[in-house]
């Protein structure tokens, strides 16, 4: 993604005041600008480039105190209130592990990252926002009215960039990734499937049959995958929040992922966004992006690993939603029953001839 036609940081200001009521994804998008490119247009104005390598910027998050971290793709987002406390490093992906804030990171996507102070109606907000090579947002830390403040001046000042002037340039967006399978390859495929004893080897496995993760519920089956109607969802939630059962939610994005854990009490509907708006749990899902919804049992040694997964018409994932596992289980037969219960699609897709690996790469 380039600026087209070539605007500066001043004409970006001016833009964005001349449309301040717009959210910043939105103003970025009509704008063909992207959002790492709306925030920077404000550098020494309330906002500072900052290191984004995570190996410095998440051990010194802890000392923020309680903070509300934010994950989004362009059609759910998910807000969680707690802390970083526990931010384990790795090479191709790094975790936070606290029961509020439950984070996979993927390094490789994290390149750039601002420190942004903003005045609004309720006072001067504090974020910390990161985003890859594209300019899109990957990860977001709000700072909270107990947060550490002199935690947050300590940070900004000692990851600071020295370049404070310079608009990032941005790499195209990668395109998503269609459903890629080989109908010819679906035995295999069940056959293997079946022997698995973690939900981690699945990935494994498509990748060495050269699949991915919607093509294989494509082709494989019942009881393996089953394809189900676009509103289940919201029967899924309606379920959740009437019978108390826990859940994990996955939300997220090729740079990073975030969990709920527990239980969902309310829902509400506001225009075309679905929410969960429970105390330090927040989550908006557009209801009509969803064009496939799966229902999903992988088999581990605990048990069966039941899902429901939503895709966008890219076939991106835009949320998977499992029964809350513990060390000792992976199945909870409450969860089991609502799945079981939601309403197949009646023309499934796994009908239809899924796209050959070969062709889908091309």
């Amino acid at each position: 993604m380039s600026l087209t036609p070539p605007l500066d940081s001043q004409a970006i200001r001016q833009m964005r005041q001349e449309n301040h009521k717009m959210r910043d994804r939105d103003f970025a998008a009509q704008f063909n600008i992207s959002e790492a490119q709306l925030v920077a247009a404000y550098l020494g104005e309330g906002v500072t480039q900052i290191n984004a390598e995570l190996d410095q910027i998440f051990p010194r998050l802890a000392a923020l105190g309680e903070v509300m971290a934010l994950t989004r793709n362009d059609s759910c987002v998910i807000e969680k209130v707690g802390t970083y406390s526990d931010y384990r490093p790795g090479k191709h992906a790094s975790m936070v592990l606290t029961p509020e804030i439950d984070l996979r990171l993927f390094p490789r996507h994290f390149a750039f990252a601002f420190a942004v102070e903003r005045s609004s109606d309720a006072g001067l907000r504090r974020a910390l926002q990161f985003f890859d090579a594209a300019g899109d947002a990957v990860h977001k830390v709000h700072l909270r009215p107990a947060s550490n403040l002199d935690a947050w001046a300590a940070l900004v000042q000692d990851l600071a960039l020295p370049d404070q002037q310079t608009l990032p340039e941005v790499t195209p967006r990668q395109p998503p990734e269609p459903a890629k399978a080989d109908p010819k390859m679906a035995e295999q495929l069940r056959r293997e499937w079946a022997k698995m004893t973690d939900t981690h080897q699945f990935r494994q496995l498509t990748s060495r049959l050269k699949m991915n993760r919607l093509g294989a519920y494509r082709i494989a089956g019942e009881p393996l995958a089953r394809q189900l109607v676009a509103d289940a969802v919201d029967t899924m939630l309606q379920a959740l929040r009437d019978q108390g059962t826990e859940v994990m939610i996955f939300v997220g994005n090729p740079g990073c992922i975030q969990i709920h854990a527990g239980p969902v009490h309310t829902l509400r509907r506001m225009g075309p966004w679905h929410n969960i708006l429970d105390p330090g749990f927040d989550l908006h899902l557009r209801l009509d992006h969803l064009h496939e919804v799966w229902a999903v049992s992988k088999p581990t040694q605990h048990g069966a690993a039941i899902s429901v997964e939503g895709f966008d018409r890219q076939g991106r994932v835009l949320l998977q939603v499992f029964g809350r596992r513990d060390e000792n289980r992976d199945h909870r037969p409450e969860w089991g029953e609502i799945v079981a219960a939601l309403p197949s699609l009646c023309a499934p897709l796994a009908d239809q001839a899924a796209t050959p690996a070969a062709e889908a790469v091309q």
